[in-house]
């Protein structure tokens, strides 16, 4: 397999992950929002620090992607 053909094999995972956690982030901001007077204190930090870290993981995951892109050109 060409490095060409690698990554953009390591992309397609990459979009794959990345839509997976964006989808999650947008489900925990939801949940935040609807039960944020209904839910124990407990649940509403761990959901803020669960979206926080997913969050985070999106930005990881998107500058790793957009590195992947560049070094893409570069072949």
């Amino acid at each position: 397999m060409s490095k060409n053909d690698k990554l953009k094999e390591e992309i397609g995972w990459l979009k794959v992950v990345f839509a997976i956690l964006v989808a999650t982030d947008i489900s925990l901001v939801a949940w935040l929002v609807q039960n944020y007077n209904q839910a124990p204190t407990f649940l509403i930090i761990v959901g803020t620090v669960a979206t926080f870290a997913v969050t985070i993981g999106i930005i990881w995951i998107n500058k790793t992607a957009y590195k992947k892109i560049d070094e893409l050109e570069v072949l």
